[in-house]
């Protein structure tokens, strides 16, 4: 704590060329929250106030580049120049958003066929910390149909910093994709700043470039843990799970970016959020659940040895926007019919693991189910739509009679190839 005036809360000050922030302004007295933190620092440390928050240079500038949670380059590359926004800005006003209304493809068949996204869209990957998550993000990055990928990365592994951007170079997606890094080895405060910063290139490629961004944030876990250490250090009563009391209006302040604008322009957001031994009951998920348009589980599924995207699980609050509306018209009973016949499928592998005989449709069940998880449900699985559609049709009839699946007539005159029979 010092003493100075004229200073605003969220004002960005050096302590002895150490980043910090006013996180509390009582009359004169200003807590400081230093995110490199405070170790070395004595009672005599200089300080000096900018008079400002934290800023982000935005323009075109900033395609192809890796900063830190200040916006600085990490990538050897020049200082971004452009006009210079302060971060963690207000929501966009409910007047000037569009309904999302606009397929998102990712190419993911677990997404796409079960839990279709929109643009302007808010989801969270729900995912066990042992689980490839970031390589899925990665993948989505390189497949959505998106004019730029932000990437919002807290708490990174060197190794998973390294893989996002080998694989960006790789892929020759440069051009497109703006990253915001902090690492394991960088001060963990430093992670608040992530979310904010990445939000804030979002909007400007978003409204000011009318452009598609897909926003990608993980891990946000680790950012309401940093979220959490602060607010132990100012002596906050802490809530449910050690969380501060303001972790919904804190985490709803970050998603509550995603916009679907008039004039075309998207922020859609995927975050990841790690789970502790799968608890969904963890304030974190659980204020999450409350916030976001849906949510993607990320399961190992033993029968395939391959993650899946849970279909139990998962959903996608928007699909109904697309749906056999801008996908093909057959896609909400295929997509019903085969989870349906999935759950069947979970009911069968019951009755057998407690000892209970099958008959021949829990049998096909079973069969289907795998087929399904190895065709469909993979992250792995990289196919358009259609593709996925046709896949299901063909599932269907290989395991399955006609009267069995309860899709409608129309669909089945026109899709079910007759002469295919049941194996």
């Amino acid at each position: 704590m010092v003493k100075a005036n004229e200073v605003r809360f969220g004002e960005l000050a050096w302590v002895n060329d150490r980043p910090s922030q006013a996180i509390s302004v009582v009359n004169d007295q200003v807590t400081l929250q230093v995110f490199g933190g405070t170790e070395g620092l004595s009672t005599h440390s200089h300080v000096v106030f900018t008079g400002k928050p934290p800023t982000l240079p935005v323009s075109d500038l900033l395609a192809g580049r890796f900063l830190n949670a200040l916006g600085q380059p990490i990538d050897n590359g020049s200082p971004i120049k452009g006009e210079e926004r302060i971060i963690k800005g207000a929501t966009v006003n409910p007047v000037s958003r569009a309904k999302p209304d606009v397929l998102l493809a990712t190419g993911i068949a677990g997404i796409d066929l079960n839990n279709t996204l929109v643009t302007g869209q808010k989801i969270p990957f729900f995912a066990d910390p042992d689980q490839p998550y970031n390589q899925v993000m990665a993948d989505v990055a390189l497949r959505a149909e998106a004019d730029k990928i932000i990437l919002g990365g807290m708490g990174l592994s060197n190794d998973d910093y390294l893989f996002f951007k080998n694989t960006f170079e790789s892929a020759g997606v440069l051009d497109k994709i703006v990253c915001f890094i902090n690492t394991s080895e960088d001060p963990s405060l430093e992670r608040l700043l992530i979310p904010d910063m990445a939000c804030t290139a979002a909007e400007y490629f978003a409204n000011d470039k009318q452009e598609k961004v897909l926003l990608l944030l993980t891990d946000m876990t680790l950012y309401a843990d940093a979220l959490a250490t602060v607010a132990n250090k100012m002596d906050q009563i802490p809530s449910k799970d050690s969380m501060p009391g303001s972790l919904y209006s804190d985490l709803a302040s970050i998603y509550e970016k995603a916009v679907q604008f008039e004039h075309g322009g998207s922020i859609t957001m995927i975050a990841v959020t790690t789970l502790n031994d799968g608890d969904i009951t963890h304030a974190i998920p659980d204020n999450t659940g409350y916030i976001t348009e849906g949510q993607l589980y990320l399961k190992h599924d033993t029968e395939i040895g391959k993650v899946i995207v849970d279909p139990f699980r998962s959903l996608s609050r928007l699909k109904q926007n697309v749906i056999g509306k801008k996908t093909r018209e057959d896609h909400p009973q295929v997509m019903n019919a085969l989870i349906r016949l999935y759950a069947d499928a979970m009911d069968a592998r019951t009755k057998k693991e407690n000892g209970f005989d099958l008959n021949d449709y829990d049998i096909r069940c079973l069969a289907f189910a795998k087929d399904y998880a190895l065709q469909l449900l993979a992250v792995d699985i990289n196919i358009p739509i259609d593709e996925m559609l046709d896949t299901g049709w063909d599932l269907l009839q290989t395991h399955f009679e006609a009267y069995e699946v309860g899709i409608k007539d129309e669909f089945l005159n026109q899709y079910w190839k007759k002469e295919k029979a049941v194996t």
